[in-house]
């Protein structure tokens, strides 16, 4: 009896602690300048699923962080960040320039603007980034406006929601 408990906590144990809980995870940190009448958006992602998303509703091979990477992947976040994410500011529908992206680690990062914004009362978000291919994906909304923190997650059943100040 020893011997099978020992021969558990030695080998079984340890292999059991490298299997991986796959969590469907994004950040959108919104973060409203009253000096520079603009709204910043970064979202971050894991590379991975964006990578598999894209590739599937494109039919493309992205091939991200590698010598093959597509060149022209841009045109892809752009479009696909607008087709996912629909903001309205103080009830008034809004659209954001894409600035760019940036790879850290297993992450991609989106950068996004909207500009002539006076002040925030409301955002109504709409967030179905990645849902579609991943029904357990979350996506976790925090909005900064001054001293003001605001955030929300949303789901796929529950992909729109709206912050007051």
């Amino acid at each position: 009896m020893k011997v099978s408990k020992l021969w558990l906590f030695l080998f079984v144990l340890p292999l059991l602690s490298f299997v991986s809980h796959k969590y469907y995870l994004s950040l959108t940190d919104i973060n409203f300048k009253s000096e520079s009448k603009s709204v910043q958006i970064i979202i971050n992602v894991f590379m991975d699923d964006i990578e598999t998303a894209l590739n599937k509703d494109y039919n493309i091979d992205l091939q991200l962080t590698t010598k093959k990477e597509l060149q022209n992947n841009d045109v892809y976040f752009k479009k696909y960040l607008n087709q996912k994410l629909h903001l309205k500011i103080n009830n008034i529908p809004k659209t954001f320039t894409y600035i760019g992206k940036e790879y850290d680690g297993d992450l991609v990062f989106f950068y996004l603007e909207i500009q002539n914004i006076e002040n925030i009362e409301t955002l109504e978000i709409k967030n179905t980034i990645l849902m579609h291919h991943f029904p357990d994906q979350q996506n976790l909304i925090k909005l900064k406006a001054g001293k003001k923190h605001k955030s929300i997650l949303l789901t796929a059943k529950t992909d729109k929601g709206l912050l007051k100040f």
